[in-house]
């Protein structure tokens, strides 16, 4: 799979030892920065990973930031966009099999890097349902982002 990944200063390391479990794992990583601990804004990597996904360059991404909370509001303001936070397998499975959910996001500074990276493989290997109520739950949201989008 084509995966972007990004993060802020905060998750830097973490987003590094992400990058490398994907790598082993025959992923294709897409790494969008930053590229070190020095202090940065989190929108900026927040936005570069969410249009990588509604360009289609990446087919999910998974950013990183220090309470992964930021970032999550951040990516979500991009059509098309959806990324939830997640600190257990249940939510990063469920989030894409009902939610279809495309941006996983994580804090640095409340998963350590094994449950970050088992979290990470559990999001990958997921699979949207496709079922009737998820679609048409799903297609209420889109309208939402229409409707938001023409100032309603």
């Amino acid at each position: 799979m084509r995966l972007a990944i990004a993060g802020d200063h905060a998750g830097y390391q973490l987003k590094q030892v992400i990058a490398e479990s994907l790598r082993r794992d025959g992923h294709h990583v897409i790494d969008l920065g930053t590229g070190s601990t020095d202090p940065v804004d989190y929108p900026d990597y927040a936005r570069a990973l969410a249009q990588a996904v509604q360009r289609g360059e990446a087919e999910r991404g998974v950013l990183v930031c220090g309470s992964g909370v930021g970032a999550c509001i951040a990516a979500n303001k991009l059509r098309g966009i959806r990324a939830g936070l997640c600190h257990d397998t249940y939510s990063a499975r469920q989030g894409v099999e009902h939610d279809d959910m495309n941006v996983l996001c994580l804090g640095a500074r409340v998963v350590g890097a094994e449950l970050a990276a088992e979290l990470v493989r559990v999001f990958v290997s997921a699979h949207f349902s496709g079922e009737e109520r998820h679609v048409r739950r799903l297609g209420k949201i889109a309208e939402m982002e229409r409707e938001s989008q023409a100032g309603k």
